[in-house]
């Protein structure tokens, strides 16, 4: 089978090239795609390769920090988001940072053996804003919205969040591997008053998830309120149920001390 390759130049012409996604795999930095298609579970019939089309890069834009869907996860290691970097840093291993794209783990399908996307979390923490294209046209909406949805018809271009002075606090649990994979993890964020409280979990489902109950009652207890833990080969549901009140009780204890 002979598969068409698309190589777009920027994001204008990736976009054109997309349409409304139909028959077409969307290749960032491979690291999901290439084992599915090694193991015979993914033939692409149409590629859209996405490395020459000038969106990797993080910048700050005014009172905004924007990141191109390209841009390598290792490059946020040193970005200007402590959050984002702590986060970074875990993710799988170094190789595998410096090929995966932000863009491929905010929309990273649900893994067969482990959870994936755990970027998600920082990102809802921060109130970002994911900026796609696909069926009806252009769209900027709050990534958690966007991880609530059907993602597979979209093309995501960028995100952007606010740039303020922020407290912060994380928490989480891993299992180290030939990588490392989430057993349960947690970001919050707030003004520096503790005002707009924002809270979100990761690595227990198929997405993050904000916990605006969380938010709300700032009970950690709530958090299985907000979200619904599940068995994968890296952690049972029960024992992330009976860890995750303790990694937000952790979140918002370092929040409050920041």
């Amino acid at each position: 089978m002979t598969t068409e390759v698309l190589y777009p130049t920027s994001a204008d012409e990736a976009a054109l090239l997309y349409g409304s996604g139909d028959g077409l795999t969307v290749f960032g930095g491979g690291t999901i795609l290439l084992p599915e298609i090694a193991a015979g579970r993914l033939t692409p019939t149409r590629a859209l390769m996405l490395h020459r089309a000038g969106m990797a890069s993080v910048r700050v834009d005014g009172d905004r920090v924007v990141i191109g869907a390209m841009t390598p996860v290792a490059a946020l290691v040193d970005g200007p988001d402590l959050v984002l970097a702590e986060v970074a840093r875990h993710i799988a291993d170094e190789e595998i940072r410096r090929s995966a794209t932000v863009g491929g783990n905010v929309c990273a399908p649900p893994g067969l053996d482990a959870q994936r996307g755990d970027l998600g979390g920082p990102l809802i923490a921060l109130g970002a804003r994911v900026r796609s294209v696909g069926a009806g046209g252009e769209r900027t909406e709050p990534v958690e919205d966007f991880l609530a949805g059907r993602r597979d018809g979209r093309l995501v271009l960028e995100l952007e969040y606010d740039r303020f002075d922020r407290r912060s606090g994380t928490s989480g649990l891993r299992r180290r591997h030939a990588h490392s994979y989430a057993i349960a993890g947690v970001v919050a964020c707030s003004k520096q008053d503790g005002s707009e409280l924002r809270v979100a979990v990761t690595g227990v489902g198929p997405t993050a998830v904000r916990c605006r109950i969380v938010e709300q009652s700032r009970d950690p207890a709530d958090v299985l309120k907000d979200v619904a833990p599940i068995d994968d080969a890296v952690a049972s549901a029960a024992y992330r149920e009976t860890v995750l009140p303790k990694l937000v009780a952790e979140a918002l204890d370092q929040l409050e001390r920041s």
